[in-house]
C-alpha cells in the first residue's frame, strides 16, 4: 500500500508541508498547482525538494474545463495540457488529474468527450504521462463515476484511464458497489476524502467540510472495500479542502492523515478478506473494558484539599505506594492515585498544569495489542524509569500531552495495585458510587476531530453526533465516544474561546486535559445523603430550575423537594431517565460528578449544561480579574 496526500490538505508553506508529510510517514503527494505556482523554486528544483523528503510527485492537479468545448476553447485546451504535461516533465511526475467540466460552453455527451479524451491520450503518450479523468459531484455534464468510467472506456486509450474520489461518489449517494465493475489497471488513482452530513450546496461542502477519513459520516470504508475489490493495489491519496485545518498544525494534520488511511486499510482487509492489502499486519482494534485508574498529579495544600473532597465523596486512602509518595484512594471499582513526587512524570505536570488529572488508565483485553496497534497509527510512546518492585506499564502520550496507560488481566498487569502498594487501612464504607462512567476532555475546538480519530481508530469506540452546549460566553462543542457496551465513554469538549469555562480551563490549567469526572450511583439519592454527613458541598442550583423541571417533566412534588436538598438535575429522553449532581470546582476548573442512569438511558444530560454552567461560573472569580 503506498499512501499519498495532497498539498492542499494542510496548512503552511509547501515546504512546510513537505516536512510533515514526510515526517508522518507517507510515500508520496499530490503536489496542488497553487502550493507549486506559489513557491520561488523552478519546477525541477521543486521536484528535486520533494523527493529530498523521500516523497514521490504522486499527482499533478487539477486540470480543469478540458472536455466538451469546441472551436477555439478546444484549441486552447489542448495547448494548456501541452504547458502542464511540459511542467510534469521538469517536475518528474506522470500522473494528471483532469476533472470533469464546469465550463458554461462546455457541451455534453459521452462520445464527445470519449474523443478529447482519446486524442489527449495520444498526446500525453509522447510524454509517457497517465491521465486520469475524475467525475466533480458539481461536473456540469459529467458528475458521476460510472459516466467518467464510460468516457474513459469509450476513449479506449491506455494513457486515459479513470480517478475514483470518494466525496464525489458518496455525496451523490452513488452506491460505490458500481466500482467493482471497473478494470483495476484502468483505474488511474484514487482520491479519499470523508466529510460530515449536511444538506448544501455540493461545491460548498466539498470546499470547507471535508475531513480525514473516520472523521465524518460517509461510508468511505465501503468506498475503498468496492476500489480494492477491483485488484486496484495503487496509490490511495487523501485530498482535503476544510476550513479548519487551514489554520491547524501541519505536523498534527499529517499524522492524523496517515493515521487514517492505516485504519481505514486495515478494516478494509479484515472486511474483505479476499483483498490483499500491502499493510504489516496489526492487532484489531482493542476492546476497553473500563477506566481502570485516574492519577492526579498534585502537591501542598492543594493535594490536602483534594484528600478532603474524596473523602467527603466516600474514598477512601487503602493503599501507599512502596517507594513513592503516591497514595490509592479506592471505591467500588473505581481507583484515584494521588501523585506528589517531586521528580518524574507527575512532577512535570503538576508544574506545568497545577493540580490535575496527568494519567488515565484503561482497562483493555490485550495491553500488548493496545501497544502494537497504536505505534503502527503512529502514537507516541511513553515510559519512564521503572524503580524496583515496580510494573513496566504500556503506556502512550493523550490529550493536552497526558498520559494513558494499558492495564490487562492476562499479562498480571491487573495485579499492580497489589505489588505496589501497602495497606493503608483506611475505612471502606463508601457512598454507593461503583464505577467511573465516563470522562470529559477539553481541548480547543480545532483539535476535537484529531482526538475522535484517535479514539475511534486506536479503540473498539464509536462517536455520537455533534452537540452545542451553551455557554454564557459562547459555545462550546461536545462529542461523546463510547463502547460497544458503554464500559467506557469520553466526552470531548471543544472550546472555541477562552471565556467559556471549558476555555477559562484550558487557559488556568495550560492546556489540562481532564476537567471532570462522572462517577455512576446505583442510588443517587443516598450517596447524596451519605457525602452531605461527610461535608460534601454540592454545586447549588437555582430555585427557578426546580420550578422549571416541575413543568417539564411528570414528578411529583416529593421528588422535586428531594432532588432540590441535594441539588440533583434531572433529565430524561424515550428510553429512560438520568440523574446528576456535581462537585463545586476546584484548582483550574476541575469537578467531579455523580450520576445514575435509568432503564436504557445514553446521554449525558446536555439540557441541564447551561445551568450547570451558570452556576460553576458564579463560584469563579469575576470576569476581568487576574488569578494572581
Amino acid at each position: 500500500m503506498k499512501t499519498s496526500i495532497a498539498t492542499v490538505s494542510i496548512s503552511g508553506t509547501l515546504r512546510e508541508k513537505l516536512s510533515a508529510i514526510a515526517k508522518a510517514g507517507f510515500d508520496g503527494i499530490e503536489i496542488f498547482e497553487q502550493d507549486f505556482v506559489a513557491d520561488e523554486g523552478s519546477a525541477r528544483d521543486i521536484g528535486n525538494m520533494i523527493r529530498d523528503h523521500g516523497l514521490e510527485i504522486t499527482l499533478f492537479q487539477p486540470f480543469r474545463d478540458f472536455e466538451g468545448l469546441t472551436g477555439d476553447l478546444r484549441r486552447r485546451a489542448f495547448n494548456r495540457a501541452r504547458h502542464k504535461f511540459d511542467t510534469m516533465a521538469e517536475l518528474g511526475t506522470n500522473r494528471i488529474l483532469v476533472c470533469s467540466s464546469c465550463h458554461p460552453q462546455a457541451l455534453g455527451g459521452i462520445d464527445r468527450a470519449a474523443d478529447d479524451f482519446a486524442e489527449l491520450g495520444d498526446i500525453a503518450r509522447e510524454y509517457n504521462i497517465q491521465v486520469g479523468f475524475e467525475a466533480l459531484a458539481w461536473g456540469r455534464h459529467v458528475n458521476d463515476h460510472r459516466d467518467a468510467w464510460e468516457v474513459v472506456r469509450r476513449a479506449d486509450h491506455p494513457n486515459v484511464g479513470v480517478i475514483l474520489d470518494s466525496f464525489h461518489t458518496l455525496s451523490r449517494k452513488i452506491d460505490p458497489n458500481t466500482i467493482r465493475r471497473i478494470p483495476a489497471d484502468k483505474i488511474t488513482f484514487v482520491q479519499l476524502a470523508d466529510a460530515p452530513l449536511i444538506d448544501m450546496d455540493l461545491l460548498y461542502w466539498s470546499r470547507h467540510f471535508r475531513n480525514m477519513p473516520g472523521e465524518g459520516d460517509l461510508p468511505v470504508t465501503d468506498f475503498m472495500r468496492a476500489v480494492s475489490a477491483t485488484g486496484y493495489d495503487d496509490w490511495i491519496s487523501l485530498e482535503i479542502f476544510n476550513d479548519q485545518f487551514r489554520g491547524g498544525r501541519p505536523e498534527g494534520l499529517a499524522l492524523d492523515g496517515h493515521r487514517s488511511l492505516i485504519a481505514l486499510m486495515d478494516d478494509v482487509r479484515r472486511l474483505e478478506p479476499d483483498v490483499s492489502v500491502d499493510l504489516p499486519v496489526i492487532p484489531a482494534r482493542v476492546q476497553v473494558q473500563g477506566v481502570e485508574f485516574i492519577e492526579f498529579a498534585t502537591r501542598g495544600t492543594e493535594a490536602e484539599a483534594l484528600r478532603k473532597l474524596l473523602a467527603s465523596m466516600g474514598f477512601a486512602a487503602i493503599g501507599q505506594h512502596i517507594s513513592k509518595q503516591v497514595t490509592l484512594w479506592q471505591q467500588g471499582e473505581i481507583r484515584i492515585v494521588l501523585n506528589e513526587e517531586t521528580t518524574g512524570f507527575a512532577d512535570h505536570a503538576y508544574s506545568v498544569h497545577g493540580t490535575g488529572i496527568c494519567d488515565v488508565g484503561l482497562k483493555v483485553a490485550s495491553a500488548a495489542d493496545t501497544t502494537a496497534r497504536a505505534r503502527e497509527l503512529g502514537a507516541t510512546l511513553f515510559n519512564q524509569p521503572v524503580g524496583p518492585g515496580e510494573f513496566d506499564i504500556p503506556a502512550i502520550r493523550s490529550v493536552g500531552g497526558s498520559v494513558m496507560h494499558f492495564i490487562d488481566e492476562k499479562s498480571g498487569l491487573s495485579e499492580v495495585w497489589d505489588v505496589e502498594f501497602r495497606d493503608a487501612g483506611g475505612p471502606t464504607t463508601g457512598a454507593g458510587l461503583r464505577r467511573i462512567d465516563h470522562l470529559a476532555e477539553t481541548m480547543s475546538y480545532d483539535e476535537m476531530l484529531s482526538w475522535s480519530l484517535f479514539y475511534t481508530s486506536l479503540f473498539d469506540m464509536r462517536p455520537s453526533g455533534m452537540n452545542d452546549v451553551i455557554d454564557p460566553d459562547g459555545l462550546v462543542r461536545s462529542q461523546a465516544i463510547r463502547t460497544p457496551d458503554a464500559a467506557a465513554r469520553i466526552t470531548l469538549n471543544g472550546a472555541e474561546t477562552h471565556r467559556t469555562l471549558a476555555g477559562s480551563f484550558l487557559a488556568e490549567s495550560f492546556g489540562g486535559a481532564v476537567q471532570h469526572v462522572a462517577f455512576t450511583s446505583d442510588d443517587i439519592f443516598s450517596s447524596a445523603r451519605h457525602m452531605a454527613e461527610a461535608g460534601f458541598q454540592p454545586l447549588k442550583m437555582t430555585d427557578n430550575y426546580y420550578r422549571d423541571l416541575a413543568a417539564r417533566f411528570d414528578l411529583d412534588a416529593d421528588r422535586i423537594a428531594a432532588m432540590q436538598a441535594h441539588d440533583i438535575l434531572y433529565d430524561e429522553d424515550a428510553q429512560g431517565a438520568f440523574y446528576q449532581f456535581y462537585s463545586q470546582p476546584f484548582g483550574g476548573g476541575f469537578f467531579f460528578e455523580v450520576v445514575q442512569r435509568l432503564n436504557g438511558y445514553d446521554g449525558y444530560g446536555a439540557p441541564n449544561a447551561p445551568f450547570r454552567i451558570a452556576a460553576q461560573k458564579r463560584m469563579m472569580r469575576p470576569k476581568g480579574m487576574p488569578s494572581t
